[in-house]
Parts: C-alpha cells; structure tokens; sequence
C-alpha cells in the first residue's frame, strides 16, 4: 500500500511567513500584563533617569530646598514671536504662598542634544544642577562637583 502523497508533493505550500513575506508581525515580547507594553518607552527611561538625578541632588539638598516639584515635559510651550536661536532645555517657575517651587525639564530638546546614553545622562545632571544652583543663589559646582568637569563649559 502506498503512503499518500504529503502537501508539498500534491503541489500544496506550507506558509511559513504572511502573504508579503514579512515573517512574524506583532510584539516579539509579549506582556505580562494585558495592555501594557513590556518594553520601556524613551520616555519611561527618560523619566527614570531624570527621578534618579533628582533624587541624588535633592538628597543632598533637601533642608535648603524646601518643597519643590520636578517635571518632565515633552517640549516648551514657545511664544510665536520668540527670538532665541535655541530652546530651553527647562524652566524655574518660583513658588509663592502655597504653590511650591517647580522645575520642569523638556524632554525632546535634552534628547536632541545628546548623542549618547553618557551624552543623556550628564546633561540632565547639569541641567538639574543649574536649576537647583539658580533657585539657591549658589555656583553650580557647590551643588555637584562632577558639573565642573564639563569641557563645555
């Protein structure tokens, strides 16, 4: 008795990929929560790296600073007739009364001038620094030392 003859040998493909040829489509990592990515956004590590700094400054800060929130924000908020050559890497809104202290740090133009994760990481210090500088009324190397070994400056 002969055996019967396999898809390939009736003529018959197996698909192996999609029709475009494509391969797999969809996450190649799949989540262990339902609706959340288990893959870190820019952002997430963006905002990770940014609470990391502020938490080390504000650690060794924290009686002269008083109440002060930090954020983070895509981009400034620019006026139409803004005359500046380039964009703010953050911004210090002084609290009064009630309203706390704010720093907010702008994400993309951080990002846009760092060419590396080291790039990253060192000009969020700075800028962190500088803000935290500016609202005591002191030097930036005071703040943190490691700000002075910036060849940039």
């Amino acid at each position: 008795m002969a055996d019967a003859p396999t898809g390939e040998q009736r003529g018959v493909r197996r698909r192996t990929r999609d029709r475009h040829g494509r391969g797999m489509r969809g996450p190649a990592v799949m989540p262990r929560v339902p609706g959340t990515p288990e893959l870190r956004t820019a952002r997430d590590r963006f905002d990770d790296l940014v609470l990391a700094v502020v938490t080390e400054v504000e650690e060794r800060w924290k009686e002269r600073l008083g109440l002060v929130e930090y954020a983070v924000e895509e981009t400034p908020q620019l006026p139409d007739d803004w005359g500046e050559a380039s964009v703010p890497l953050s911004s210090l809104v002084r609290g009064s009364g009630s309203r706390p202290t704010r720093i907010v740090l702008f994400r993309r133009p951080i990002e846009h001038r760092a060419e590396t994760r080291t790039d990253l990481e060192a000009m969020v210090l700075t800028v962190v620094v500088e803000q935290v500088a500016e609202l005591l009324g002191i030097a930036p190397e005071d703040v943190d030392p490691r700000v002075a070994d910036d060849p940039d400056d």
